[in-house]
């Protein structure tokens, strides 16, 4: 089965650098993004679309669905959930350590890193059994660091740079 992962488009706590817990929309860069991302996806084939519940996702993925294929929503594929950091600057922590997989120290009340992997790897595994060609997916940044250490290892545990930049996309072979 293919898949090809999606980060959904800019919200503002992107742009300034926000932790963010609350249900976001894209702002009018978002929005350019990701019609911008439809026309280079034009020609990928896709059953469906898995979208994270969140309003950023889901208005991406409505917008790049130029298939106009079914949408379900998997609440797996939510980003990782800040927690008492929402609303801060990301520059109180130490961003290497928050995404590292291995680092023991907890940031207020945000999802342990493990925790987080453990529900994306969940949504793989299940999605493994399936009897899907290609899928189309759109999630966040954190869960394309999931995807990365599903697909490519562990490794050193360190995932800051191991994710997706808003709207881009992603292939992977999943067996």
């Amino acid at each position: 089965m293919k898949l090809y992962l999606v980060r959904h488009g800019e919200v503002n706590h992107n742009l300034y650098g926000l932790y963010n817990r609350e249900d976001e929309d894209l702002n009018e860069t978002g929005i350019k993004q990701a019609e911008e991302l439809k026309e280079k996806i034009k020609n990928i084939e896709y059953d469906f679309i898995i979208s994270s519940p969140l309003s950023r996702a889901i208005h991406t993925a409505n917008i790049i669905n130029i298939k106009n294929k079914n949408i379900v929503i998997d609440d797996r594929i939510r980003e990782r959930d800040p927690g008492s950091l929402s609303g801060q600057p990301i520059e109180v922590t130490n961003r290497e350590e928050y995404w590292n997989y291995y680092a023991t120290i907890k940031y207020g009340t945000s999802e342990n890193i493990k925790e987080f992997f453990n529900r994306v790897y969940n949504f793989l595994d299940e999605l493994k059994v399936k009897n899907y060609k290609n899928v189309l997916i759109v999630a966040h940044s954190g869960v394309s660091k999931a995807f990365s250490g599903y697909f490519n290892g562990i490794d050193d545990g360190k995932f800051l740079n191991r994710g997706l930049k808003n709207c881009e996309i992603k292939k992977y072979n999943l067996y």
